[in-house]
C-alpha cells in the first residue's frame, strides 16, 4: 500500500527523524488557513499524488509569501499531473502540502527495501540526491552503495557507518545520520514496510540532516496488524476497478490491452499475459481469482473486466489444484448467464476435475469456446476478436 509524502513524513517524525515543518489540506482555503501557523521566509508547495516526478511535471513550487502561495495553490489544485510514473492519463491533484523551505548545502539519496534474494534489508545510499537514481546507477554506479543488513531488533553502528560513508559528513552530521538510519530501520521493522525512500535527504547550511522528501510502501498482507497504517489509504489514488476487486479478494490491475484475463495464480496469470502478447494482442488486465471461485466471485470478476470498454474478448485460464475445475466451470456458466456476456469467451481448464468442468461448459448452451491448452486458448481468443 502506498501513502502520501506528508503521511510518510509524519511517520518518520514519530520515529525521531527530522522533517521540515509542514501542513496539508484537501482544499485551498483550508490550506491557506493552516499555513498562517507556519513561520517561514519561503514556502514549498507540493502536489500530493502517489507518483514520482512531480517536480518536473510542475507539481512543486517555491514561493516567497502567502499571497503567491494561494495563487499557485489555486492553479495546482485539481490539475492533472502527468509524470513518468502516472502514465499518459496522469493523476488529478486532490490534496496539497506546504512546508518551510530549507537552505540546502548538500543533497543525498537514501532508501531501504527488502532484498528477497538475500532475505535481508538493503539500504541504498548515494551522494547524488535529488536525481533519478536509475540514471545514476547507469552513468555513475560507483556513486551508489548497497549495504545489506539482517532482520534484528536494531541495526549496528558498524552497518550505519557503512550506509552513510558515501555522504562524507563531518562528525556532528555523522551522528545525526546514524540516528536517522537507526530510526528508519526500527520504523521499517515495526510497520512491515516494503520500501522507504528519502530523495533528497539533505544537509542544511546549518549542518542539519533533514528528510526533504519521503516515499513509503507497506506490505498489504501485514496491514491487518497495522490499523493506523490502513487509515492512511487514499482511495482517490487508486483505480475504481481495483478498489472494487479488493472487496471480493481479487488481485486486479488494469492494463492497456483488449483481452480480459481471469486466471488463478499470479505465475499462471503472468504466463497468460505473455502468451497473449506472443500471439499479437495485449492483455487488458491482470486478474488472479485465487483459490476460490464462487458464482459471486466470478460474477464480480466478469463485471470488473467488462467495465473496461477496451475489452473485446475474455480468456479464462484455470489450473485446478485447490480450485476444482467443475466448481469453477459452474461459477463461470452461472455468472455468464446472469451478466449476459456479449464478447467472445475462451476457457482453458486443466487439473482437478477438468473433464467434468469441460462437460459443464459444453452443455451450458452458452457460446463458450473451449481450449485444450494455453497456446490453443491464446490463439483462439486472438482469432475470436478479429
Amino acid at each position: 500500500m502506498n501513502i502520501h509524502e506528508h503521511q510518510a513524513k509524519e511517520i518518520l517524525k514519530k520515529y525521531g527523524a527530522v522533517v521540515p515543518e509542514g501542513v496539508y489540506a484537501l482544499n485551498v482555503n483550508e490550506l491557506i488557513e493552516k499555513v498562517k501557523n507556519l513561520k517561514a521566509d519561503k514556502y514549498v508547495l507540493k502536489a500530493q499524488i502517489h507518483a514520482g516526478g512531480r517536480g518536473k511535471a510542475g507539481g512543486v513550487k517555491i514561493v516567497d509569501n502567502i499571497a503567491l502561495l494561494e495563487e499557485e495553490a489555486k492553479k495546482l489544485f485539481g490539475k492533472t499531473l502527468v509524470t513518468h510514473q502516472t502514465g499518459p492519463s496522469g493523476r488529478e491533484v486532490k490534496r496539497l502540502y506546504v512546508e518551510n523551505a530549507s537552505e540546502i548545502e548538500k543533497e543525498f539519496y537514501l532508501s531501504c527495501l527488502i532484498d528477497r534474494a538475500s532475505a535481508k534489508i538493503a539500504f541504498i545510499s548515494s551522494d547524488q540526491g535529488g536525481m533519478n537514481i536509475e540514471e545514476v546507477a547507469i552513468k555513475s554506479p560507483e556513486k551508489i552503495i548497497t549495504t545489506k543488513v539482517d532482520f534484528n531488533e536494531s541495526i549496528s553502528e558498524e552497518d550505519c557507518s557503512k550506509i552513510i560513508e558515501i555522504f562524507d559528513l563531518d562528525n556532528n552530521a555523522v551522528k545525526q545520520a546514524i540516528n536517522l538510519i537507526k530510526s528508519i530501520y526500527k520504523m521499517f521493522i515495526d510497520t512491515d514496510a516494503n520500501l522507504v525512500e528519502i530523495n533528497p535527504l539533505i544537509l542544511t547550511k546549518k549542518n542539519k540532516i533533514v528528510c526533504l522528501d519521503a516515499k513509503m510502501t507497506f506490505d498489504e498482507n501485514a496491514l491487518f496488524k497495522h490499523p493506523e497504517i490502513q487509515k492512511l489509504r487514499d482511495l482517490n489514488e487508486e483505480e475504481e476497478t481495483e478498489i472494487e476487486a479488493s472487496k471480493y479478494d481479487l488481485a486486479y490491475i488494469k492494463l492497456d490491452g483488449n483481452i480480459g484475463c481471469m486466471v488463478n495464480g499470479a505465475g499462471l496469470a503472468m504466463a497468460t499475459m505473455d502468451i497473449i502478447k506472443l500471439y499479437g494482442e495485449e492483455p487488458a488486465n491482470f486478474l488472479d481469482v485465487g483459490g476460490g471461485a464462487s458464482k459471486e466471485k466470478v460474477s464480480a470478476a466478469f463485471k470488473i473486466i467488462l467495465s473496461d470498454k477496451n475489452v473485446k474478448g475474455i480468456l479464462i485460464n484455470i489450473f485446478g489444484g485447490i480450485m476444482r475445475c467443475d466448481v469453477l466451470a459452474q461459477g463461470v456458466v452461472d455468472a455468464a448467464k446472469e451478466i449476459k456476456i456479449k464478447v467472445p469467451l475462451v476457457v482453458r481448464l486443466a487439473g482437478t476435475n477438468f473433464k467434468e468442468g469441460k462437460e459443464i461448459l459444453d452443455n451450458s448452451g452458452l457460446e463458450i469456446i473451449s481450449a485444450n491448452d494455453l497456446s490453443d486458448a491464446a490463439k483462439k481468443i486472438v482469432e475470436a476478436i478479429k
